[in-house]
Parts: structure tokens; sequence; C-alpha cells
């Protein structure tokens, strides 16, 4: 049975600082851009490794992408990073029309991704960021779970040649993997095999769906869970087929339901395999203030309540 130990979190935001350096060590093109937040985005880790390859434009995002943007056209290989829903939001049409649509080889890295942002409130939390990112043609969509994922996914991206947008939560959180993962851009990961429901999920919320189905394995039911870290391409072949096996679909993420894996699978199974699916995650509304777990819990995202819900479902 899949475990993770809660009483040993790590921070998430500093792998991701680390695995710059990592890149950066390899790579001498890579540079790194920050909007004034390198203390909270960790990229300070990279500041200090590399001086002269780090660039902070100030609170200003649009002019972060147009930089990196500039900085690509010189054979660069600029990861730009900011909180997800300034990154996103300020800065979408300088996404979409200068680096997606030129097909520039940015990687973008929105950090505080979802509600787990905590006490920061509304304005700080993105919910939209995945479905804005997905939507514009050319671009790579990466939700990883945890600070090995997070290493693996910025390798990736530092090797692809291409836009790319990484999700990055806030929270310490314990290790689902370890240092032997490996990243697939083609494939989704059955973590788990089981007959009676099958679990999809990516992000911050992987480790409540792996406590989660550890409960209802004590309860009789058994899940099949699957990490989607890619949301684009979407390795939609894993999820079939464990959807032809157990006929009942349950998506969870730190995000609104709207236009992220909930959406993505309602609307290839509707076409090529009609069965239930429940989204599990933000339902058409603003975050609020609290703690992580409080605001997990909240939105029904928190291992209790996932529980909860596929108990009911499955009554």
């Amino acid at each position: 049975m899949l475990t993770i130990d809660r009483n040993n979190k790590k921070s998430v935001r500093e792998a991701f600082g680390n695995a710059l350096v990592e890149v950066g060590k390899l790579n001498k093109d890579v540079v790194v851009l920050d909007a004034d937040l390198s203390c909270s985005t960790q990229t300070k880790i990279f500041a200090k490794e590399f001086p002269d390859r780090f660039f902070n434009v100030g609170i200003a995002e649009q002019d972060l992408i147009t930089t990196a943007a500039g900085l690509a056209t010189v054979g660069k290989i600029p990861f730009a990073a900011a909180f997800a829903v300034f990154i996103t939001g300020r800065s979408y049409d300088q996404i979409r029309n200068t680096v997606c649509y030129s097909g520039l080889n940015v990687k973008i890295i929105g950090t505080h991704g979802g509600v787990t942002v905590g006490e920061d409130g509304a304005t700080h939390q993105a919910l939209e960021d995945v479905s804005l990112m997905s939507n514009i043609p050319g671009m790579t969509v990466i939700v990883p779970s945890d600070r090995h994922e997070i290493r693996a996914a910025i390798k990736f991206a530092a090797e692809y040649q291409g836009p790319v947008y990484i999700r990055i939560p806030r929270s310490n959180l314990p290790d689902v993997f370890d240092e032997r993962y490996e990243f697939d851009i083609r494939k989704a990961q059955v973590l788990k095999y089981g007959r009676d429901v099958t679990l999809v999920t990516n992000g911050d919320t992987l480790q409540e769906a792996v406590e989660a189905v550890s409960k209802l394995s004590d309860l009789g039911v058994d899940v099949e869970l699957i990490n989607a870290p890619v949301v684009k391409p979407f390795d939609f072949d894993t999820i079939l087929k464990s959807a032809q096996k157990t006929n009942l679909v349950v998506t969870v993420e730190n995000h609104s339901i709207r236009g992220g894996i909930g959406s993505i699978i309602c609307e290839r199974l509707s076409a090529e395999y009609p069965t239930r699916v429940v989204r599990l995650g933000v339902n058409d509304e603003f975050g609020q203030s609290g703690t992580s777990n409080e605001l997990l819990d909240c939105y029904g995202l928190s291992s209790d309540k996932i529980v909860k819900k596929i108990v009911e479902i499955k009554k």
C-alpha cells in the first residue's frame, strides 16, 4: 500500500530552487527571471549560485514574460517565476501572443497555486491558471505533486523545446515519490490498481488522495489511484482503460472544477466511453482566508472529505 509520512514535510519551493541550480549547472543558457518574489518563489537559490544569470524585473509580470521571450529569441532558456495568480492573469496576453504564438522556448513557473496558499486569501489563490494555460495552443502544462516530481519536471522543461507552464504549491509537503522517480510527458501513473473507483488527481491533492485510498481500503472500497501531473498533453488512454474497469471516475484537484483535469476527462469520456464522473475541486467560486488544511477541508479536498464523498457515491 502506498503511504506518506505526514510528519516529514519538505519545502517544494526549495526543491524548485535547487532544481533550477541543477539545470543551470548543466546548461549555461539557462537563465531565471523573477517579479520581486525571489524569497517566496525560492529563485533566490539560483540567484546566489548564478547572479549574472538572474534577473529581477520588479513587480511587473508583463515585463517578466516579454523579457523572457526576448531572451529566448537569442538562444537562452528562460525560467520566469512568480505567483501563479499573477503570472498567468496579469501576463495572459504576453503569454498567448508573444510566447505561444511565436513558439518561444519560455518556461513559466506559477508558484502558490490553489487554495493552499492559505491566509493570503482569494486574491492570491490561483484557481483558473491551469485552465488558462491549457487552452493556449502550443503550451505544455505540468502540475507536480512533491519535491521529486518538481525536480523531474524542471529538468524536463530545461531540455524540452517550447513553452511550458509548471504550477507549484506553496505548502510544505510529504514525499510521495523518491529519488528514483522518472517523469514521462506521455504517461499518467497508476499508483495503485483497484476495481471499484478510479481516482485521478495531481499536485498537492495527491497526498490527500493517497491517504484517502488507504482509508477507503479499510472500508472495503478498492480504489485505482492515478497521478496525472501532465495536464497537457493529457494521457487519456490510461484514464479510459481504468474507467472501463471501474465505471466510476472521481477527480480531485486544487483548482476550479471548470477547465481542469475533471473537465478534460468529462469531455473525452462523454464521447468515447460515457460513464459517471464526479469532480471534486473549487466550484465556480473564489477562495478565502484560512490555513491550508482548513481550506482543503472546506472545499472537499482533504482526505476525509474525499473518503466521505466516495462512500456516498458507492452507497
